[in-house]
């Protein structure tokens, strides 16, 4: 895993860190800051909902959402179905505007 203050979920961290983006608004780690306790050890599912609040109260909704996730293990093919359903549960989003990919590097670099 990797160390992080909170869950450290990187498929949530990016989509939070886009939404934000997309919002003209500064990154994750400005707006929940790891010196805040209030954030340890958060389940990144509340950045997610906190996002996308932030997102609604600036007059916006989700169009789509594109995410590759870049890893050789574990293997994501069998859970790309439940992590897409469940991405669209946390974003409040209807699944047909989610989308996962995964990819590797087929052990060709540092991330492979």
């Amino acid at each position: 895993g990797c160390e992080a203050h909170s869950d450290g979920d990187v498929l949530l961290h990016c989509v939070v860190d886009a939404i934000l983006g997309a919002l003209g608004l500064p990154d994750i780690g400005q707006i929940f800051l790891d010196s805040d306790p209030k954030w340890k050890g958060a389940a990144s599912s509340v950045f997610i909902k906190e996002a996308v609040k932030l997102m609604h109260e600036a007059g916006y909704e989700l169009g789509n959402l594109d995410a590759t996730l870049i890893l050789q293990r574990p293997k994501l093919s069998p859970h790309k179905e439940t992590i897409r359903a469940n991405l669209s549960l946390l974003l409040g989003a209807d699944p047909s505007v989610v989308n996962l990919k995964a990819k590797t590097h087929e052990k060709v670099d540092s991330l492979g």
